[in-house]
């Protein structure tokens, strides 16, 4: 899928999210508009993806003018990515039940509700696509994917402090082993992520990590 481009004044230059100004971040009347701008946005990935977005609509929905909208924002792109690192709805904290095998069960049993509740899992896919073409989208990709991956990885570190795991684990494909299943079937597949499949996917990684 071909990603629609739009681009407002400034097009030309870099793509960087744009920073508020000292008094502007501290202005209500700014700090809202900001809010319902990056709301608005959100909802709106959230429905059509990234393809369908206009900063029209955004206009539309938010109810801010397009001309407050590029004076916050340089063009789409910038106000998509800033958007998109704001998502906090799919943030987890590092499971600490007192064993691996917990600390890895209940961590994939939050991600599997949150991969059909959560805003961040349908925006994804689109954000996955535009990384193909372009790089600050690939850069998006890795920090939301880093960002969700890293209470696993916490947790399996700490295994290896314990124990659990051998110092040479290999941690990332561990990641891999235990996220992959999970993702396979929210966006390929589409087959239920329930508890059993989960339980399925824990035994098998724990079982082929060395110990």
């Amino acid at each position: 899928m071909q990603v629609a481009k739009q681009a407002g004044p400034g097009r030309g230059g870099k793509r960087d999210v744009s920073t508020p100004s000292p008094r502007s971040a501290t202005d209500p009347r700014v700090v809202l508009s900001r809010e319902r701008v990056i709301a608005a946005t959100l909802e709106l990935l959230t429905e059509s993806g990234l393809g369908e977005l206009a900063i029209d609509d955004i206009s539309k929905r938010s109810g801010v003018a397009k001309t407050t909208i590029y004076r916050h924002w340089p063009n789409r792109a910038a106000l998509v990515i800033d958007a998109c690192l704001r998502m906090d709805d799919g943030d987890q904290a590092p499971p600490d039940t007192g064993s691996l095998e917990g600390d890895v069960s209940a961590f994939l049993k939050e991600l599997a509700g949150l991969l059909v509740t959560a805003r961040w899992s349908s925006i994804l896919p689109s954000i996955v696509d535009a990384a193909e073409h372009e790089p600050e989208f690939a850069a998006v990709h890795s920090t939301i994917q880093g960002r969700h991956a890293a209470p696993l990885r916490a947790a399996l570190e700490r295994a290896v402090a314990r124990g659990e795991l051998p110092p040479s684990a290999d941690i990332s494909a561990i990641t891999a082993a235990l996220l992959g299943p999970l993702f396979y079937r929210r966006w390929f597949s589409r087959e239920p992520i329930d508890e059993t499949f989960v339980d399925t996917i824990v035994r098998a990684a724990l079982a082929a990590a060395p110990r």
